[in-house]
């Protein structure tokens, strides 16, 4: 919920809280469930139930876009308002806008949501970590007044940090690859690829790689600050080559930001729910149910 409420806002800031009250969430899950299933559309699948939510989905985000032209409101400082701006170089459909927005939501909540959770897992199974980590929170915080907010420069510090949250990744493999395009004939290993076929790099495997990671089942943070976060070759958790994932600063500094209060101001143990399922996608079908206390 905070993940996606987060992304929300950023879309449409005003209108956020009354979209959540429509019963948004739901049926944003459903057709998560349905791009997830094997594509035959019959009553009671999951793809039957994702194609009907995209439908309510649409039709709740076609009211937004035209009531914030009807107010006059494409000014505001949000997404929408970004999209909805007269002097735009290009100019987008009320189709085009909705289709943008149901794919910045999807690929934006998801893979916070499950890589916080997956962190928060992971932490709790590995104290060590955890105790580091915590070090390098609570020196930002002797830094700064009970309730100042962290910033920019602080989020940057967060070295560990972007660690954790790289290994989580690699570890639960939140997205299992990429999709790319070639755009000539091409070979690879004796293998001719024709132009224009569609390539899907399956990245758990280069995760799980040994000759790559070192003891690849193993939870250890620190393998990435050996070389340095930023010279990492073998790195696909965003994607790879020129086509980075967008939401890659804003994923990690949202992530950073969650971990920042929760191991600064509580601290947790696992109360059960505990079973994690790594495929089709990474997920606690019956929740991770934790106790919080006070730090």
């Amino acid at each position: 919920q905070m993940a996606f409420q987060s992304s929300l806002r950023q879309i449409a800031s005003e209108e956020a809280d009354s979209i959540m009250g429509e019963g948004f969430m739901p049926e944003f899950f459903r057709l998560v469930l349905g791009t997830l299933s094997l594509p035959i559309n019959l009553p009671n699948t999951n793809y039957r139930r994702g194609v009907q939510a995209r439908h309510n989905i649409t039709c709740l985000l076609r009211k937004l876009v035209e009531d914030r032209k009807a107010s006059g409101g494409a000014k505001k400082t949000d997404m929408l308002g970004y999209l909805l701006d007269e002097d735009n170089k290009y100019k987008l459909s009320d189709e085009e806008m909705i289709d943008l927005i149901i794919t910045i939501l999807y690929s934006g909540y998801e893979t916070v949501s499950t890589t916080s959770m997956m962190a928060v897992k992971y932490l709790h199974d590995h104290p060590k970590v955890l105790e580091e980590l915590r070090k390098e929170h609570m020196a930002i915080r002797e830094r700064k007044g009970p309730e100042d907010p962290i910033d920019y420069n602080d989020y940057k510090s967060m070295r560990l940090t972007q660690a954790v949250i790289y290994e989580t990744s690699r570890l639960a493999t939140i997205v299992n690859g990429v999709l790319r395009k070639t755009t000539k004939e091409m070979e690879i290993n004796g293998y001719v690829i024709p132009k224009d076929w569609r390539i899907y790099v399956y990245t758990r495997e280069l995760n799980y790689d040994q000759c790559l990671y070192p003891h690849p089942l193993s939870f250890n943070p620190w393998r990435w600050l050996e070389n340095g976060l930023e010279n990492q070759n073998n790195l696909l958790i965003f994607g790879g080559g020129t086509r980075q994932c967008p939401g890659r600063e804003l994923g990690l500094a949202e992530i950073s930001t969650f971990l920042h209060y929760l191991v600064t101001r509580y601290k947790w143990e696992e109360v059960g729910g505990d079973k994690l399922m790594k495929f089709p996608r990474v997920e606690a079908p019956n929740g991770l149910h934790i106790r919080v206390s006070a730090h």
